[in-house]
C-alpha cells in the first residue's frame, strides 16, 4: 500500500495532500511529452509559434484517411541530437519531454471553429508557459508584433508575470524563471 509523504527523506521536493511516496517501478522510463492544443489554420499557428516563440517544427504526420494533422514542436537552441530518418525522428519526437502538439482537423478553418481555452466557464485547461530570459524585453517584442495581451507584465497583483493569446486564443504565460520566486513571495501564505 502506498503512503502519503510524511518524512524529510520523501522522493517528492515540497508537501501536498494526496502524494505517493512509493514510486512503481513500473513507471520507469515515463516520459511527460506532450500538451495538445487543437489549431484552426496551421499556417498562421505555425507562424506564430515558430516566428514569435522560437519553437523548432520536429515532426509532422498526416492522417490523409482521418483528415488530420499533427505538428511536434520544441522550445531549445540545440536540435543536432534529431535525426534526418524519418522513423527514429519519429520515435525521438514521442519520447522527448515538453513538445507541444498542435493538431489540425482538415475541416476545421477560422471561420468554423473556435476552441474553449479552459479560462472561461466550464474553467478546465487553463494556459501553457515559456521561460524567457528577459520578460520586459520579450513582452515589448511581443507588442511589438502586434500579440495580443490577455494580462501585461506589470499589470494586476502578480507583477513581472505575462499573459498572452496565440492565434486560436490559448493563454501562454511568459515568465523568467529566475524572477518566480519573487513574484510569488508576498502571495504566498505563511
Amino acid at each position: 500500500m502506498a503512503k502519503t509523504i510524511d518524512t524529510p527523506t520523501s522522493r517528492h521536493f515540497d508537501n501536498a495532500d494526496g502524494l505517493c511516496e512509493e514510486k512503481s517501478d513500473a513507471t520507469r522510463g515515463f516520459v511527460f511529452n506532450q500538451t495538445m492544443l487543437r489549431i484552426a489554420d496551421p499556417k498562421r499557428t505555425l507562424d506564430f509559434y515558430t516566428r514569435v516563440m522560437g519553437m523548432t517544427l520536429i515532426k509532422r504526420l498526416d492522417f490523409e484517411e482521418m483528415k488530420f494533422s499533427l505538428y511536434f514542436l520544441a522550445a531549445g537552441d540545440d536540435f543536432s541530437d534529431i535525426s534526418d530518418d524519418s522513423e527514429k525522428r519519429t520515435q525521438q519526437t514521442f519520447g522527448r519531454p515538453a513538445m507541444l502538439e498542435l493538431t489540425h482537423n482538415w475541416d476545421d478553418t477560422p471561420e468554423n471553429a473556435s476552441y474553449h481555452n479552459g479560462n472561461s466557464e466550464p474553467k478546465g485547461f487553463g494556459h501553457i508557459g515559456f521561460h524567457v530570459p528577459d520578460a520586459e524585453a520579450a513582452c515589448e517584442r511581443f507588442e511589438a508584433l502586434g500579440v495580443p495581451f490577455q494580462k501585461k507584465l506589470n499589470d494586476g497583483s502578480m507583477k513581472g508575470i505575462a499573459f498572452i493569446k496565440d492565434p486560436d486564443g490559448y493563454w501562454i504565460e511568459i515568465f523568467d524563471a529566475s524572477k518566480v520566486a519573487k513574484t510569488c513571495a508576498p502571495h504566498l501564505k505563511g
